[in-house]
């Protein structure tokens, strides 16, 4: 048996706004008994249009008339929708009215998966999972650096063998300087922007027009502070325009230091609407016209193609230079529990926003335990816990489960909140009686078991379907 899902992922940045929807089945797998998301496609990839900002807020009538318009071409319907969700990156995050955007979405989604820019390493991840995580498994002896470049941030991501190993954002993108097309006469600057312009000298606001040696300094700043990064310059990284510019520090490794490297040079690729246009060139298409996009996309663009980095950007071509943030939102945010699920009480799912508290092991002590159901049991909305048994020895999932029990038990846990255990091994059900045991305890406990460790701040915990539940993750942590 099998059933149809879908997965929808929206992205609302500084510049643009698209979404994707794909479809896919849930279908039993014959090798490893596990249910998979199998023969997963894109459906429906709409056009990718301007985000609609009124007197420097979100224009939320626009967007929700664009929102349904989407999921009307796309085919959505609610009661399929099994993953996937929104991301708000760059400036559109920090607008007065972002929450109302996040309204509109649940209204829509569900309780849907949202990121902000306050979860610049989960846009990163991302970023690298949707651009090239293929491609860095075709060289699992070289590190692979993808820059997301948008609109407000630059989101760096740096892998090997298909896996990030670390993230960082800077707010470096085209759309600081807002201009009117086809020329440089400046239209809005960001407070970032304002910040740039005092340390370069440029005494310049609304309404004036830039030199091209103006420009020219903008970007050279702009690709130095990037270059910086990559390389862990902290001396120009500390000088305080390029700290109000650092968003999450980028701590990049020496090849020679990396799990598998040989001592060989990053492979350095690009993503986002920055690397579309250096794409897009570097495939024989001419530039568009000066400030074609009313921003500096385009000579930043330029800039990268002028530089050593082109050589990588030749050689090493992701699998999607534009929209690699939705794309890998809609792919690889979303895990899949195993069918041996605790799950006395479906009806309280979803649970969206769980905060992920602590891990529980083996090693861990009775104090310890203690300590992590006490802090699970303050969070208002419920929490999680990821628990690592080691492996599917009974007599260590029994011990395991019974000083988590007694811990429940000693710090009187609160009986309506809910509980979730994140668990890597097929151990759910036992685990959950433990825990409970047998029924005795008065705890809204679920067991998700099959689900890979992410080092993650939060979980949402999707509606059950074919006997699996949905774990979307975010706020990733380094």
């Amino acid at each position: 048996m099998s059933a149809a899902v879908q997965l929808v992922g929206l992205d609302f940045g500084t510049t643009t706004m698209s979404a994707v929807v794909a479809e896919g089945r849930l279908a039993r797998n014959a090798v490893t008994g596990r249910t998979d998301l199998d023969s997963l496609e894109e459906c429906y990839r709409s056009e990718m249009l301007f985000t609609p900002i009124v007197d420097d807020k979100i224009d939320e009538a626009a967007v929700a008339r664009q929102l349904d318009r989407w999921l009307e071409l796309g085919g959505v319907r609610a009661e399929r929708i099994f993953g996937g969700g929104a991301l708000l990156t760059g400036l559109t995050a920090q607008r007065d009215n972002a929450a109302l955007l996040v309204t509109l979405i649940r209204a829509r989604l569900g309780n849907a998966l949202i990121a902000t820019a306050d979860d610049p390493c989960l846009e990163s991840w991302l970023a690298f999972m949707g651009s090239c995580a293929e491609l860095s498994r075709t060289l699992p002896d070289r590190c692979v650096l993808n820059l997301d470049i948008g609109g407000g941030t630059t989101n760096l991501a740096l892998g090997q063998a298909g896996e990030v190993l670390r993230t960082g954002c800077y707010f470096v993108g085209a759309r600081h300087v807002q201009l009117k097309p086809g020329s440089y006469h400046i239209v809005r600057l960001s407070r970032y922007a304002r910040a740039l312009f005092d340390h370069l000298g440029i005494r310049k606001d609304v309404a004036a027009t830039l030199t091209d040696g103006e420009v020219a300094g903008i970007i050279t700043y702009y690709f130095d502070l990037l270059t910086a990064a990559l390389g862990g310059d902290r001396r120009i990284l500390a000088e305080p325009t390029a700290r109000l510019h650092e968003q999450v520090a980028f701590r990049t490794l020496t090849p020679s230091s990396s799990p598998r490297g040989r001592g060989e040079k990053f492979a350095i690729t690009l993503s986002g609407g920055v690397g579309e246009l250096v794409y897009a060139h570097l495939d024989g298409k001419p530039w568009p016209a000066t400030t074609a996009f009313g921003d500096l996309g385009i000579d930043l663009a330029r800039r990268f193609v002028t530089s050593p980095f082109v050589d990588d950007l030749r050689r090493y071509r992701p699998a999607s230079a534009g929209r690699a943030t939705v794309y890998g939102l809609l792919r690889h945010s979303t895990e899949i529990s195993g069918s041996t699920l605790y799950l006395p009480n479906p009806e309280m799912l979803p649970l969206a926003d769980m905060p992920i508290v602590g891990t529980i092991t083996l090693m861990s002590s009775d104090a310890d335990v203690s300590e992590w159901i006490a802090l699970a049991g303050r969070c208002e909305r419920g929490a999680c816990l990821r628990v690592n048994v080691g492996s599917h020895d009974a007599a260590a999932v029994r011990a395991l489960g019974m000083r988590i029990a007694a811990a429940l038990a000693t710090r009187s846990f609160p009986s309506a909140r809910a509980l979730v255990l994140l668990v890597s091994e097929n151990v759910g059900k036992v685990l959950g009686q433990y825990v409970t045991r047998w029924g005795a305890l008065a705890v809204k406990l679920m067991v998700i078991d099959e689900v890979p460790p992410r080092n993650a701040q939060y979980a949402r915990i999707g509606v059950p379907r074919q006997q699996v539940v949905p774990v979307s993750y975010y706020g990733l942590n380094e």
